[in-house]
């Protein structure tokens, strides 16, 4: 635990000294909201209120957006050698990946309170009381956790800073072929059936639920869990494994 709070205090010291990439990861999200709920606008097949539908979407696309930086960190300790140093300490070989991860969740936790704050200027409110504002908070972190770990994994099959940007277009249909803009309903068949399966729908509807407003079904709650933990049950040790290869 102290050698993974080290690392962790490390990626915090990145953000002292490169906080124009921290306020960029903290806006892009903000100007999606803001673009998507009034110059888009409208969601086919919403019932009631736009932006009651819209911002549970949002919240749940910003934890699935955002990763490159995480990458592009690994990346960049494997090609310049900081990996290597790391391993000649006395200190747990799985300490780099937590640290890294622990740093990347303090940042999305940041960024959804912004993200929030911002929802509530524009109108939004949340209805489900107390713990279901919680509950949903709960889910977007779980969430954002298991794609942070694919992520991570990714990053080491990319293995240089350049390659990352390669890899982190796969993440883009998993936010847009989802229901975070619009219902599965108001889509071709097909493509309904898609968006419906996808992991990220699920935790959308189900944040909607907790959060009381429109598109939100309550049956969705198992899959919000059952899906993170299946993505992590995958990836965290393929991640692990992986980085215990890098050497060889």
């Amino acid at each position: 635990m102290t050698d993974c709070w080290t690392m962790t205090r490390r990626e915090l010291a990145h953000w002292a000294r490169q906080p124009v990439q921290v306020v960029v990861g903290l806006v892009f999200p903000v100007m999606l909201l803001l673009m998507f709920g009034y110059l888009v606008g409208g969601g086919q097949g919403v019932q009631g209120d736009y932006v009651d539908y819209l911002v549970p979407g949002m919240f749940a696309l910003t934890m699935a957006f955002g990763l490159e930086g995480t990458m592009v960190a690994v990346t960049q300790d494997i090609n310049k050698g900081v990996i290597d140093r790391f391993r000649s300490m006395p200190m747990a070989n799985g300490a780099v990946l937590v640290g890294r991860s622990a740093a990347d969740m303090l940042q999305s936790v940041l960024g959804l309170v912004v993200l929030i704050g911002v929802a509530f200027a524009i109108g939004w409110r949340a209805h489900g009381g107390v713990a279901g504002f919680l509950g949903a908070v709960g889910l977007l972190l779980l969430f954002r956790f298991a794609m942070l770990w694919i992520g991570i994994y990714l990053a080491m099959v990319a293995g240089k800073p350049e390659m990352v940007q390669a890899v982190q277009i796969l993440v883009w249909p998993v936010g847009f072929l989802s229901n975070a803009f619009a219902t599965p309903d108001s889509m071709p068949g097909w493509l309904g059936t898609v968006v419906e399966w996808n992991p990220m729908s699920h935790t959308a509807t189900a944040v909607r639920d907790l959060f009381g407003g429109p598109g939100g079904e309550a049956g969705h709650a198992w899959a919000a869990v059952v899906w993170p933990m299946v993505l992590l049950a995958v990836f965290f040790p393929l991640a692990v494994r992986k980085f215990g290869a890098l050497d060889k």
